[in-house]
């Protein structure tokens, strides 16, 4: 691993728990491998492009890195129900990160949904060159899971292949489409592909308790998360 510039920011509004401050530690890296990184998420980091983060908050534990267990895996009701209701009408197409017109003007319709119904920031100003820089370029093998209806590209995930599973990054979809529970059924997806692939795990990023936002992927059991001595601890198990 390479590493470029090292930070931490100041202390800041929490964007998961408003009443609390929150600070990240940042790592810039031209090189990164996937047995690298696999060390680095066993010590709570995360990523987006060649930007490794993870919270140095001063009062909180909030943040929790959270995996599930593939093999022993099984859909509640509702996942099965989203998984009924696309399944058969969604085609996914699992191939290399891209950027075009069609995938930022899908990326900038939900963050601008997300803005009106959740108080998201409004999209970047330059929404391609951070398109860029957060998924499409990689210094590790990432995965772009493309879903379509018809001839509508309705949502987009990025994945990246790690030694011992898949770890999602971001997911996005049409507004127009929330019916369909589309987070959901990507979550599916990815952990149907890594049993596909007899993957032991999917990561799914931070769980934060009491943020509505994050608190889904505890949904998705059995499950552990990595405690503060950077240990994985079986969470949600039924």
């Amino acid at each position: 691993m390479l590493v470029l510039h090292q930070f931490v920011s100041s202390p800041d509004v929490c964007t998961y728990l408003p009443e609390q401050t929150m600070r990240m530690q940042g790592l810039v890296v031209g090189t990164l491998t996937a047995q690298e990184y696999q060390a680095l998420m066993n010590q709570g980091w995360r990523r987006f492009g060649r930007l490794l983060f993870r919270p140095r908050c001063s009062a909180c534990r909030a943040c929790r890195p959270l995996r599930v267990n593939v093999q022993r895996f099984k859909p509640n009701r509702s996942q099965r129900r989203a998984w009924r209701a696309n399944a058969d009408t969604v085609r996914l197409t699992i191939g290399q990160p891209l950027c075009d017109a069609v995938r930022l003007d899908l990326y900038d319709r939900y963050h601008r949904f997300q803005a009106v119904f959740k108080g998201w920031p409004a999209p970047h100003h330059d929404a391609e060159a951070a398109y860029q820089a957060m998924f499409v370029d990689n210094s590790l093998r990432t995965s772009e899971y493309a879903y379509y209806l018809g001839d509508d590209l309705i949502g987009v995930g990025y994945v990246d292949e790690v030694p011992d599973g898949l770890s999602a990054i971001y997911f996005f979809y049409d507004p127009q489409q929330r019916r369909r529970c589309l987070g959901t059924f990507n979550v599916l997806s990815i952990i149907a592909e890594a049993a596909r692939r007899e993957l032991p795990y999917v990561y799914l990023g931070y769980y934060v308790a009491g943020c509505r936002s994050l608190e889904y992927k505890a949904d998705f059991r059995p499950n552990q998360v990595l405690e503060p001595g950077m240990k994985w601890t079986d969470f949600r198990t039924r």
